[in-house]
């Protein structure tokens, strides 16, 4: 189950892939081509499913 608080913290860690300083209205995503982004997303949604009792911490 995807609970909301899950699809939160995914749009959380996204918005955090994007410095500030380089925001714009071009420049809004990070690039597809961060490597990090998937590894912050997931961390992210592993804790909320954690927090809300959806996963069991291993």
């Amino acid at each position: 189950k995807v609970t909301d608080e899950m699809k939160m913290a995914a749009a959380f860690a996204i918005s955090r892939g994007v410095p500030e300083s380089h925001l714009n209205n071009e420049y809004i995503m990070p690039s597809i081509f961060d490597t990090d982004m998937a590894d912050q997303v997931a961390k992210g949604v592993k804790a909320a499913a954690i927090k809300s009792g959806v996963a069991l911490k291993n």
